[in-house]
């Protein structure tokens, strides 16, 4: 490594060391961190919701729009740590055959609530909306819980039990805001189990496909999904099975959390004295 190059990484090193030391507490951290700025990123789109009853509208400024606001955030806190390309390469430990069920258990109902769909009744321009939204949310969500937090944990020498679990819980407990909106303390619960369980499975989804980016598309098809069926499901009897997706999740969740083992041992620390690392 180049003596500038080093001077430069040395330059950036305290806030890049301190992430570089991974932990537990330092996900709950920005994981906490993420979750405040994005609900203040909101309240500027809050103007726009009250003006309009419009659902497609209602879908980009409350939904779409802020989301969109803190994938930007995290891709900058990505690029200020230099975390771009371990987020985004190839994972450092490989997945096993059974973790594809997690894959298809997901992509499954995705397909059937997608094909249950009273689009005649929901409009394109609630399509349209949602499926944007979804992809949205399916980069932030999953950058944050299975790229930064499934990182900080490996960093933090942990065995990947432990990271499936605290990805999985931190993504659960994001959803608990909820609770300020209205939503009742038994729905909210509810979704507290599915969040958990879902989260499993997209850990098993990284894991299995060697790359952040399928997570990421299998979450952005899971919210369109569960919103458009419930809110616009057509008549039939597949409706009725596709309904049962959530169920299926909360199920295949808990059984595989208990099947997972390995460990990624972590690598040195960023601009460490004496180290010569490699700045992404």
């Amino acid at each position: 490594m180049h003596a500038d190059t080093t001077e430069s990484a040395r330059g950036t090193n305290g806030w890049r060391r301190f992430w570089e030391r991974g932990g537990w507490w330092r996900a709950l951290l920005l994981v906490v961190a993420y979750y405040a700025l994005y609900q203040l990123g909101s309240f500027a789109f809050l103007p726009l919701v009250t003006s309009t009853d419009d659902p497609a509208a209602l879908t980009w400024f409350g939904t779409a729009l802020p989301i969109a606001l803190g994938g930007v955030l995290l891709v900058l806190f990505a690029w200020s740590v230099g975390w771009l390309r371990e987020l985004f390469g190839p994972q450092p430990i490989r997945g096993r055959g059974w973790m594809w069920i997690a894959v298809a258990v997901v992509l499954l109902f995705n397909v059937l609530r997608f094909a249950t769909i009273d689009y005649g009744a929901t409009g394109a321009g609630v399509v349209v909306a949602w499926v944007v939204a979804g992809l949205f949310i399916g980069f932030a969500e999953e950058v944050l819980t299975r790229g930064f937090v499934v990182n900080l944990m490996r960093k933090g020498g942990y065995r990947e039990i432990a990271v499936a679990l605290v990805s999985a819980l931190l993504f659960a407990l994001l959803h608990s805001g909820n609770l300020l909106s209205g939503q009742s303390p038994l729905a909210t619960g509810f979704q507290l189990v599915y969040t958990f369980a879902f989260g499993i499975l997209m850990y098993l989804s990284l894991r299995v496909t060697g790359n952040l980016i399928w997570p990421i598309l299998l979450h952005a098809t899971t919210d369109p999904s569960i919103f458009l069926q419930s809110a616009y499901p057509a008549d039939g009897a597949l409706t009725a099975i596709a309904a049962q997706g959530n169920i299926a999740v909360v199920i295949a969740g808990i059984v595989l959390l208990f099947f997972i083992r390995g460990k990624v041992e972590p690598t040195a620390s960023v601009a460490e004295p004496g180290i010569d690392t490699k700045v992404a």
